[in-house]
């Protein structure tokens, strides 16, 4: 498992206006995430759609991925 397998994964399922995956040893990752998706949801339900998209490799192939998401207003203030 890469970050870009699991990058891949991420914005095959979910509508994304960015995805960055980081992670060099192949089971610990971590990510950044910003999706209109997440808006009105509290962190915890925006983990747990990302997570969704990865289904049964976070159980095998994925020993930990920790992430930050945010909805596009969140991430443009954070990039002013």
């Amino acid at each position: 498992m890469t970050a870009d397998d699991i990058k891949q994964s991420i914005v095959e399922k979910l509508k994304c206006e960015f995805v960055n995956i980081l992670g060099e040893d192949g089971a610990h990752f971590e990510g950044t995430i910003v999706s209109e998706l997440f808006e009105g949801l509290n962190r915890v339900k925006q983990h747990q759609m990302v997570f969704g998209t990865l289904g049964d490799k976070m159980k095998s192939e994925i020993h930990a991925l920790s992430m930050k998401t945010y909805t596009p207003s969140e991430w443009k203030q954070l990039k002013n």
